[in-house]
């Protein structure tokens, strides 16, 4: 804690930190209702960016898939053509063998390259079918990343349009929660916001209501109320830890707040 808001808060009344804190909790609330009212469009938003962005992954891999079976259909019809030409050549060498160890050589090394022949357009069967079915999963990726980008488009705009109208509320808001601050111990303002993490409605001050706490409903035992309205020290729940003000506290709050 700085030197200036250590002097700021010892001059400050129990009551007047309790009146902090609750104005703390009043401005927050307001806050979260802001948020409530955008709803889950910001989860939405960032589920739609994940997804395209799984989208474009998954159709540029398919793009580097078909470019290598294109190398690899590119590279077979090389060898397919090699091997012609080397058949061409055995046929001629054929012609003028003059024992059967030669011609039987020259035979086996044309069915050889027959036998490469067959294999290589086997090769190139099996790619351009796994081409087609690729650019098959490509035009449906495609289509659905198109849809899942107009979608993004909209729920962006709506986003946007719910953000304008409630920015400079949430903005003013946050800069009075900031200065509630400066008149609470950095304690304090940890233990209030820890509490508002744990607690399911975000209440972490609470007014007693009918003798029992305005967070939990347990109730309140009269000594704890007694102490609660001499405003002599920051008292808690004993069931649920919520900071607890008293009526008085509240009622000059609220006024602020009309």
């Amino acid at each position: 804690m700085s030197k200036k808001k250590q002097t700021e808060v010892e001059e400050v009344s129990v009551e007047q930190k309790l009146q902090a804190l609750f104005t703390l909790q009043q401005i927050d609330s307001q806050i979260d209702k802001i948020k409530i009212i955008r709803g889950e469009l910001p989860l939405e938003v960032q589920d739609l960016e994940d997804e395209i962005a799984g989208l474009e992954t998954r159709s540029e891999n398919f793009g580097k898939e078909v470019a290598g079976l294109n190398e690899t259909i590119t590279g077979r019809q090389t060898a397919i053509k090699d091997s012609k030409s080397m058949i061409k050549k055995y046929d001629e060498q054929i012609a003028e063998v003059k024992n059967n160890r030669e011609y039987d050589s020259l035979t086996k090394e044309l069915d050889y390259q027959k036998l490469e022949i067959e294999l290589s357009e086997k090769k190139v069967k099996e790619a351009r079918f796994k081409i087609e079915n690729l650019e098959n999963e490509v035009a449906e990726t495609n289509e659905r990343l198109k849809e899942r980008k107009i979608d993004l488009d909209a729920k962006k705009g709506e986003l946007d349009d719910i953000v304008k109208d409630t920015e400079n509320e949430e903005d003013s808001l946050s800069k009075k929660s900031v200065e509630n601050e400066k008149f609470i111990e950095d304690r304090l303002v940890t233990a209030y916001k820890r509490i508002r993490e744990n607690a399911r409605n975000g209440l972490a001050v609470v007014q007693i209501e009918r003798d029992a706490c305005g967070g939990c409903f347990n109730k309140i035992p009269p000594q704890h109320q007694l102490d609660i309205r001499m405003h002599k020290k920051i008292i808690v729940c004993d069931y649920c830890g919520r900071i607890l003000i008293d009526e008085d506290v509240a009622d000059v709050v609220h006024e602020k707040f009309k």
